[in-house]
């Protein structure tokens, strides 16, 4: 599981408690009760037999999505072909190996970025693993902290060190570590101004880490700085990357505030989502809910997951969704802020998908039984519909819109403030979309739709039929007609016809000249 955030898919944070591998008493306690809970079935789930019948009941789920959901398939059909080619590595094989590792480690957010200009593209990728593999360094118990916490707060320059690797993590993360080398050399190649942004955030990352690697999150003032520590300083980095790019206003470099409440939108989002995958962790619980929100509701925060306190479990989560839509409205500033289209998709697809998540997530109590998900057609009906900041508002009305439906002041404690959240976001996204729509409607006017040379084209049949109409220049002796023969009516109104077209098509290309 990761502690830094997935800007495409809002990737999960890690563990405070007992990441360090020193587990506390109370969470050995823990641990043992929950063991003595696991029974029969459990243990079966774990055989290959559970996991090919858990692959066939993920398969008949999705088909009946889709059965459900028949607008979805076009969006996944495009979406798919999106990932296909996301797996087209390039040539240079340092390069080719970074992108591969990618497609294993988080294959969305390498759909997403091979949609970034070429010029952030690589950039972003070497950000991104650089932080997995400081995330992987964290992430791994069998490193004792005594040798942890020194490697987290170095990181920064083991970027630089052409020799370094490490044997740990697991899977496609141990490769990573293994061959990490070859994103140094990656690294390395990047323009001056990327090295540093990506360096600087490495170093701020990892002493956060290096922080909270015992420290429990006790308060809201401890929650976001956590969240700031894994997915804030992603967002602060990805915004100096867009300003020393010179693709977005210098302004990004350095604007921490808007940039921090991108990241915390998303980490909230998937803590929230995440909390029974979390609390189930072995050897030992992975704690991120604040301790002055579960508190209110439980004598220990894994007492939540029990049927018999799911009452309380679900105003928890409930009350925890309400703090995290209170970022909603500086993402919507800081999206406004952003011009270049390939970089307002990469940035508008994982807040959308955080509102969807936590629309569902909501009242909902099988985030206590399961890892709650919105479905895959909603999901690529997202990645393909946020490409401007119509769409954005418009994604964001739509799912506070659904929030506002399972929200009941009556029966929910924060209820009333979820609601003032609510509709202070709806009331936001109403003056985007009115702003946006009277802009299209004007850029739609003012648009010359009618290219310069068809207008020329226009004037001159136009001017040639005038020509013929007036006989001027003895034109309709030239094209051997009888200039006598005819009707003088038809002929006065082919001279008056001629004119109007004459004096429109005449104004149609004055005005196109203009603009």
């Amino acid at each position: 599981p990761s502690r830094v955030v997935d800007p495409a898919t809002s990737g999960r944070a890690a563990d405070v408690d007992g990441s360090s591998g020193v587990e506390s008493t109370r969470s050995i306690a823990r641990v043992a009760r929950r063991d003595a809970r696991f029974d029969r079935g459990s243990i079966v789930r774990r055989t290959g037999r559970g996991f090919v019948a858990r692959r066939a009941t993920r398969r008949m789920g999705a088909l009946r999505a889709v059965l459900s959901h028949p607008g979805d398939v076009a969006p996944l059909v495009r979406v798919k072909m999106m990932a296909n080619a996301a797996k087209r590595l390039p040539k240079d094989p340092d390069l080719a190996y970074c992108y591969d590792v990618l497609n294993k480690v988080s294959r969305s957010f390498a759909i997403v970025i091979q949609r970034l200009d070429a010029e952030l593209r690589d950039a972003v990728c070497v950000f991104y693993l650089v932080l997995r593999a400081l995330d992987t360094v964290e992430d791994d118990m069998s490193i004792p902290i005594e040798r942890k916490v020194p490697d987290l707060l170095a990181f920064h320059e083991y970027i630089y060190d052409a020799n370094y690797s490490a044997d740990c993590g697991e899977k496609h993360y141990k490769d990573l570590m293994k061959n990490y080398p070859r994103v140094t050399s990656v690294f390395l190649g990047l323009k001056k101004e990327y090295r540093t942004v990506i360096a600087d955030i490495t170093k701020r990352m990892g002493h956060g880490m290096a922080k909270f690697i015992e420290k429990e999150v006790m308060d809201m003032a401890d929650f976001d700085e956590y969240c700031h520590y894994v997915a804030g300083l992603v967002g602060i980095g990805l915004s100096n990357l867009w300003g020393v790019s010179k693709m977005e206003s210098a302004e990004f470099v350095g604007e921490e505030k808007l940039s921090n409440a991108m990241g915390l939108f998303l980490q909230k989002t998937n803590i929230i989502r995440d909390y029974l995958e979390d609390i189930q962790e072995l050897p030992a619980p992975r704690m991120f809910w604040p301790r002055s929100v579960w508190s209110k509701y439980a004598e220990e925060l894994d007492d939540l997951q029990h049927e018999e306190n799911r009452e309380k479990a679900v105003q928890c989560m409930n009350e925890l969704i309400t703090n995290a839509l209170s970022h909603s409205l500086d993402c919507l500033k800081y999206m406004s802020r952003v011009k270049e289209i390939s970089i307002f998709r990469f940035c508008a697809i994982p807040q959308v998908m955080a509102i969807a998540t936590l629309a569902e997530c909501y009242g909902n109590e099988n985030v206590f039984k399961g890892v709650v998900k919105i479905r895959r057609g909603l999901s690529a009906r997202i990645m393909l519909k946020c490409n401007n900041m119509l769409e954005l508002a418009s994604g964001f009305k739509h799912f506070a819109n659904e929030l506002v439906h399972k929200v009941d002041p009556k029966s929910d404690p924060n209820g009333e403030e979820t609601m003032a959240r609510i509709e202070a976001l709806e009331e936001a996204c109403d003056e985007i979309i009115a702003k946006e729509t009277e802009r299209m409607r004007k850029e739609q006017i003012e648009d010359d739709s009618i290219p310069m040379a068809t207008r020329i084209v226009l004037w001159l049949l136009c001017f040639g039929y005038f020509l013929y109409a007036w006989n001027l220049e003895n034109v309709r002796e030239s094209l051997g007609v009888n200039r006598h023969a005819g009707d003088p009516l038809v002929d006065d109104a082919q001279k008056v016809l001629a004119t109007i077209c004459i004096i429109s098509t005449t104004a149609l290309v004055m005005a196109g000249k203009k603009r």
